[in-house]
């Protein structure tokens, strides 16, 4: 059975940004493990902190998915 065009789009949007994540987790990681190997960043907490920022982007955008745009919305009256 195909998808329905909004589930495909959904599911597109929820793996690009769920890969997102795993990117910027693997950035915080390698700065965790590895600080002196990154020469280009003099402050790694604030390189960190960056990529932190941008893993709460992906993950705003998992969660609003979530709560507005799946099975929910149709209990929450959300269209």
């Amino acid at each position: 059975m195909p998808l329905h065009m909004r589930e495909q789009l959904i599911r597109a949007v929820l793996a690009h940004a769920q890969g997102e994540i795993a990117k910027h987790r693997a950035n915080v990681e390698v700065y965790l493990e590895h600080p002196a190997g990154i020469g280009e960043h003099s402050d790694i907490t604030e390189a960190i902190g960056v990529e932190l920022d941008k893993i709460a982007r992906y993950h705003d955008q998992v969660t609003v998915i979530d709560k507005y745009f799946r099975a929910s919305s149709t209990t929450t009256g959300v269209q």
